[in-house]
């Protein structure tokens, strides 16, 4: 994975919405979607030609399991792991998790070790404890069918799967796009474009969801709209919705009603 490499399309441009919006009916239209932050509309009369889910935070409360993962990999060297440390990890992708605990550790050099006892600790973790976000079931159960839906994750393959395979999601998207897949992770746009594609459906006419501002500026870098549903503090989170939970029933309604 690495870090992020510079990409081509600047994830911190902001996606200007025109005014309008489309008509039902419409899907797929250019351009895709009215400029509804704020509005009373909320997600009415959005018709997206696709849908692209985020998962750990989004779809998937995984971030206990990391802190149950990142504990034991800390207690296996005798040493403690409580919200102090835990700041210093929340948000971080895989390498630079790695990296921080190799430095933590005095384990310069062993980073690739590193990284084995902590994918393999933490799909154990998300295989026995992760659960589904309030609403995240309901919604993709009723989005199947209506429109193409996928899963772009800034997680790993294997870490990924564990958690679709615990809320029995495995099948139930179009496409699912791993951190590893893919030449520049989010912020870059990268997964989303390849989520697009692989759905058949053009990115900037299509709809993500995500729960933090690294997965917005991806989505927006790709050219999408994006609803948010903020997995912390909520005030100034830029997206173009924002949701308190995706199980609002609001957004189940919308759903039924593409």
């Amino acid at each position: 994975m690495g870090e992020p490499e510079t990409s081509s399309v600047d994830p911190a441009t902001p996606f200007v919405l025109p005014k309008g919006g489309l008509a039902p009916g419409n899907r797929g239209a250019t351009p895709p979607f009215g400029s509804v932050r704020g509005s009373d509309r909320g997600l009415d009369g959005l018709r997206p030609a696709g849908i692209v889910f985020d998962c750990d935070g989004l779809l998937m409360d995984t971030e206990p399991c990391w802190t149950v993962a990142e504990t034991a990999v800390f207690a296996a060297r005798g040493l403690p792991y409580g919200p102090d440390e835990k700041a210093r990890f929340i948000g971080k992708s895989v390498p630079a998790t790695v990296a921080l605990m190799a430095a933590i550790f005095g384990e310069a050099g062993n980073e690739d070790a590193i990284e084995v006892e902590v994918l393999s600790t933490i799909e154990d973790v998300i295989s026995r404890e992760a659960q589904p976000m309030p609403g995240a079931l309901d919604l993709v159960a009723a989005l199947q069918g209506r429109l193409p839906i996928a899963v772009a994750s800034n997680s790993p393959r294997a870490v990924l799967d564990a958690a679709l395979a615990r809320a029995d999601l495995a099948g139930a998207f179009g496409a699912v796009i791993a951190a590893d897949e893919v030449v520049v992770p989010k912020p870059g746009p990268d997964l989303y474009l390849t989520a697009c594609a692989r759905l058949g459906v053009s990115a900037p006419e299509s709809l993500a969801f995500e729960d933090t501002t690294t997965g917005v500026a991806a989505a927006r870098a790709a050219g999408m709209a994006v609803v948010g549903v903020p997995s912390l503090d909520p005030s100034g989170f830029p997206a173009d919705i924002v949701l308190a939970s995706l199980a609002d029933p609001a957004v189940l309604a919308w759903a039924r009603s593409l």
